[in-house]
């Protein structure tokens, strides 16, 4: 008999997604981003991405239940992003998903959209190892965790970032380079006509002493701005190609010796690389290597699953139906920044306080 059948929503920045999963089986894929829209502002703007979500629910999800040839009643449940994430853009998601869940008669399940990045490799791996290293790297976040069941055991933080994420230092320095929004892809293209070993950008929180987990890019971002205006201060213009592949190499050193000492000193043997920056090639390459010289498992979902999608919601949401854990609430709400400590996510909203009377 086949496993229960999850269609995923995820809303919370600028793309919409759909997915249906089963038994842990990708059947539907589908995400629509309002990208284009934001990169004239250098950056998200949270209204225009409500907007978008608003305009692209409901094709999007049309279209993942048609890739999975099913119909609105052949589901069994729908999970959601309930945070964290922008508030405006959660909230679209989440009606959307009511309304869904409601009218198929199905359980609905809010979860973290962390969790989603990590339950994304699944879809291509399958089932995580218990325990193991999950480094998550995105615009937002630059986390290393401890996981062992990712739906039934609290996530243990290793470390997280004190300041700016990984995916956050590349988009700054990508405007101070002149380079476009996203900064993520955009360093990474230019990297590949440039030297590493060019600029001696530091490496943050990796000497003696530092926290050895944690994670600190806001200096490294300082310092790529001082060594442009440097240049510019002379009436020259720095190496693009230069300034984005020293840059990158020193985010992958940071990221890649961090998730290797924590998977040495709690005796895992895999590392799971997951988030938006997990499709930068650097970061991959290097991961690759070292962990190849330590003997150490490293799995990357495809670049498909790394930046926000429907199907890694739906991914989280077949396991917590198979584990039997409880639906939310008809009244859940959001958390648009919530703590990773559970995958599932079933926020209540705040009870209104009324004004005591003169």
């Amino acid at each position: 008999m086949s496993g229960p059948v999850v269609l995923g929503i995820e809303s919370s920045c600028d793309e919409t997604g759909a997915g249906v999963v089963r038994d842990g089986k990708l059947l539907a894929h589908v995400v629509a981003s309002s990208m284009d829209e934001h990169a004239r502002f250098g950056g998200v703007v949270p209204e225009i991405a409500s907007r978008a979500h608003l305009q692209a629910f409901t094709p999007v999800v049309r279209q993942a239940l048609a890739e999975a040839g099913l119909r609105l009643g052949q589901l069994d449940a729908v999970a959601v992003t309930t945070g964290p994430g922008l508030s405006g853009a959660l909230q679209v998601g989440l009606a959307g998903a009511k309304t869904l869940a409601y009218a198929a008669g199905v359980p609905l399940y809010g979860v973290h959209h962390l969790a989603g990045h990590v339950a994304a490799d699944t879809l291509a791996h399958g089932p995580l190892p218990e325990p193991c290293v999950v480094l998550i790297v995105s615009g937002g976040h630059t986390s290393l965790l401890l996981v062992r069941d990712l739906v039934r055991e609290p996530i243990l933080h290793l470390g997280d970032t004190l300041d700016d994420a990984a995916g956050e230092c590349f988009d700054k320095v990508a405007r101070i380079l002149g380079l476009p929004y996203p900064g993520g892809p955009a360093i990474d293209r230019a990297a590949r006509a440039g030297n590493p070993a060019a600029v001696a950008f530091p490496r943050p929180l990796t000497k003696a002493g530092d926290d050895p987990y944690a994670f600190s890019f806001s200096g490294l971002k300082t310092a790529a701005a001082r060594w442009v205006e440097q240049h510019r201060l002379r009436g020259a213009e720095p190496s693009v190609a230069d300034g984005a592949a020293a840059l990158q190499e020193a985010v992958a050193d940071v990221l890649t010796r961090k998730a290797l000492r924590a998977c040495r000193d709690h005796d895992v043997r895999t590392l799971i690389v997951v988030g938006g920056v997990a499709a930068n090639s650097r970061v991959r390459a290097l991961a690759e290597e070292r962990c190849r010289a330590a003997g150490i498992e490293l799995r990357v979902p495809p670049m498909t699953l790394c930046t926000d999608n429907g199907a890694m919601i739906a991914a989280v949401g077949d396991l917590l139906v198979r584990s039997g854990a409880a639906p939310a609430p008809l009244n859940v709400s959001i958390d648009p920044s919530a703590p990773l400590e559970y995958a599932s996510l079933t926020p209540l909203p705040t009870p209104a306080v009324r004004a005591r009377p003169a």
